[in-house]
């Protein structure tokens, strides 16, 4: 009698259950031949503006590449944007030098660096 309930129990208990309902998201969405939605569509606050400035052809709307120096003379320093008074930044004097000279910039004076390379703040908009 105990194996007969043992077997019937263990049935029970190891069978697959039906489910009563199934919770997938295709049978609520509309299948349409366009596939993914545009990235652009689903974007909103600044990684939209972000997005457009790409398309745009700005690929640094933060100024976080390397700036190229220019001439770096005392009349013709070279520009560096930003959205603030001041700004810190590195300098690489000698080509073959493992190490950066680090300086601060301010609004409307130029400053010269160590290596004889002057630099000067411009104003650029913030993205926000």
């Amino acid at each position: 009698m105990n194996s007969k309930l043992l077997v019937l129990s263990s049935k029970i208990i190891f069978r697959n259950p039906s489910r009563m309902f199934t919770a997938s998201s295709s049978k609520f969405t509309k299948v349409n031949d366009e596939g993914f939605p545009d990235p652009l569509d689903l974007a909103t606050g600044i990684e939209k503006k972000e997005m457009l400035l790409h398309l745009a052809g700005n690929d640094d709307p933060y100024n976080l590449k390397a700036i190229k120096r220019g001439v770096g003379t005392c009349d013709k320093p070279t520009l560096v944007p930003s959205a603030f008074e001041a700004r810190i930044i590195g300098c690489v004097c000698e080509e073959d030098a493992s190490h950066v000279k680090w300086m601060w910039l301010y609004s409307g004076e130029p400053k010269r660096c160590y290596c004889g390379h002057w630099y000067k703040l411009e104003f650029k908009e913030a993205l926000v």
